[in-house]
């Protein structure tokens, strides 16, 4: 049991000094990484850089001992950020402290949703976003956390906002107010990031660009010709806080945090999976991931964190730089608790355009072309359902528009399983196989008196007209010489009792035409359903049968079924 609650106690009886060297090396790598990114990532969230190292430190060190993952990487991302961005700047506070404040309970709510999901095992429900959807949203994300950004490499103020025309709008009015020589670094910034990285991606870019930016501004007196700097950061470590309640806008914060919760979720345990892959040694646990984080924006927001969830290129980092268990995290928080205890009046003179352009760099970096292009040669409507994901998180907004998303591939799911493909099939020649006439149609036998039919999904209320209407359409095809309607029931995995009451009134319309209606290959589930709806009782036991050759060699040829093919096609629960 406390195996379960706390991963760690599985890996730690085994650690020893190869595992803590790679740990070391991991850690302070990470460390070093997530300086630049978390003070950057908080800009994104709207809250002042600081926060975004608070938000490194206890997160991590509670997922490092509750993660069944070993090398996932939690602190601060940019689409969580930008989520809390747009739904907490939605709310319009009038003071810096006031937001600041509603960010940290919006994370206290986070953590809670995450928990109590995870207790209640709900975990698989991530898999409602599909890989459109989260590509369309990613992508429109990453567009909209770009333009954001511009305000630091133009030099002029912007509203925050997540809809793309608001943005455009505030951008162009403001085009006359651009300071130039922030304009100029910034675009030098971007360049010289986008430069080291193709010589090499192994260096630590990000922590360059920040000691370069920060020397520049003392070098040359950049602050007093008008560039923007970070500015004086609160020496220490961050104090433990209840986060200020705001259980009266509840209605508000709630929905914002059901949907971090879950996105957040998602990002993670994609990259938890995709980095498992390459590790034998441990098996991820979806819903105590799901505690994990929970736990870690839970207790964060005690130490003025805001949310975290996994990220891909850390974890990445991690994986590559020899991380093997959760010390690496551990290391990586001591690598910031020194920082914040000893280094940050260096940070001072650090421009925000240097944020501003590695936020940018790294986020554009998110939008996927490949997998659209894909879509569009092979799934015409997934295409647009990312299409149209992109396009309402950019223009309604992010959390409506990946809401909406969901809400639309739902609504495709429906569609296709009430209109499910059906096949006609036909015995190929000198075998037992029946196949899709439309597929073999030079290699299949095809029974004048014979109407062969197979239905590739469950038989529900939502589409047993369409099965029915399928099904007299073929009858009608056949005309007069229809003798032996033979449903192949492999592929029907459940029949509820809508169907279940269609398919016996098929069976007696039918039998008054003199046609014997036979059904081929139903699974255990569905014989049960058969048998407990009554449809056993009025379809007649001798018209149940293992196999579709079967059925059509009893009608062709009368033969007598041996004792285990009875047994087999007639087998249900007692």
């Amino acid at each position: 049991m406390l195996k379960r609650i706390f991963p760690f106690l599985s890996w730690i009886p085994n650690y020893n000094r190869a595992t803590l060297y790679g740990d070391f090396i991991a850690g302070v790598t990470l460390g070093i990484m997530i300086l630049p990114q978390g003070m950057a990532y908080a800009m994104i969230a709207g809250m002042p850089p600081i926060y975004g190292l608070y938000a490194s430190l206890v997160p991590q060190f509670v997922y490092a001992i509750t993660g069944t993952s070993r090398q996932l990487a939690v602190g601060p991302v940019a689409m969580d950020s930008l989520l809390v961005a747009a739904g907490v700047g939605a709310m319009h506070f009038a003071r810096t402290e006031d937001y600041i404040s509603a960010v940290i309970f919006l994370t206290m709510l986070i953590g809670m949703v995450q928990l109590l999901f995870g207790i209640i095992r709900v975990g698989s429900f991530v898999n409602f976003l599909s890989k459109p959807v989260i590509n369309g949203f990613t992508s429109a994300a990453a567009i909209l956390i770009g333009l954001g950004q511009l305000k630091h490499i133009l030099g002029i103020q912007l509203p925050q906002s997540g809809k793309i025309h608001i943005l455009f709008g505030s951008i162009f009015r403001n085009l006359g107010q651009v300071h130039l020589l922030t304009f100029g670094l910034g675009v030098l910034v971007i360049l010289l990031i986008i430069g080291l990285r193709k010589i090499s991606k192994k260096l630590p870019i990000p922590l360059l660009i920040v000691a370069l930016g920060i020397l520049a501004v003392g070098l040359f007196g950049l602050e007093a010709k008008g560039i923007q700097v970070v500015g004086e950061i609160p020496k220490g470590l961050p104090n433990f806080q209840l986060p200020l309640p705001q259980w009266d806008k509840l209605g508000k914060f709630l929905p914002i945090a059901l949907t971090v919760a879950l996105f957040g979720f998602m990002e993670s345990i994609s990259i938890a999976k995709t980095v498992e892959e390459k590790h034998s040694e441990y098996e991820l646990d979806v819903n105590q991931e799901l505690r994990a984080l929970g736990m870690s924006n839970f207790l964060g927001s005690f130490f003025q964190s805001f949310v975290v969830s996994g990220s891909f290129s850390r974890t990445a980092v991690n994986d590559e730089a020899g991380g093997k268990t959760g010390m690496s995290l551990v290391f990586s928080t001591l690598v910031i608790a020194a920082i914040l205890l000893f280094l940050t009046p260096l940070f001072h003179d650090l421009p925000t355009l240097v944020l501003g352009g590695i936020i940018i760099v790294s986020v554009f970096g998110l939008i996927d072309i490949k997998y659209p292009l894909f879509l569009w040669k092979n799934r015409k409507d997934e295409f647009l359902l990312l299409i149209a994901t992109f396009v309402m998180t950019l223009s309604i907004g992010l959390i409506e528009g990946i809401l909406l998303g969901v809400l639309l591939s739902l609504l495709l799911l429906v569609y296709r399983i009430s209109k499910p493909h059906i096949a006609i099939l036909g015995r190929i020649k000198g075998t037992n196989y029946f196949k899709n006439i439309t597929r073999f149609s030079e290699d299949v036998e095809v029974y004048e008196d014979t109407l062969i039919i197979r239905f590739d999904a469950q038989l529900y209320f939502g589409n047993k007209d369409y099965f029915k209407k399928q099904l007299y359409q073929e009858i009608r095809k056949k005309g007069t010489a229809l003798r032996f309607v033979v449903l192949n029931a492999e592929a029907i995995n459940y029949i509820d009792s809508s169907a279940a009451v269609l398919l016996e009134r098929i069976i007696i319309e039918l039998r008054k035409k003199n046609i014997q209606f036979l059904i081929a290959g139903a699974i255990g589930p569905t014989r049960d359903i058969l048998q407990n709806s009554g449809i056993t009782e009025t379809l007649g036991v001798e018209n149940l049968f293992a196999q579709t050759f079967e059925a059509v060699d009893t009608c062709h040829k009368a033969l007598e079924r041996s004792t285990i093919q009875k047994k087999v096609s007639l087998q249900t629960k007692k």
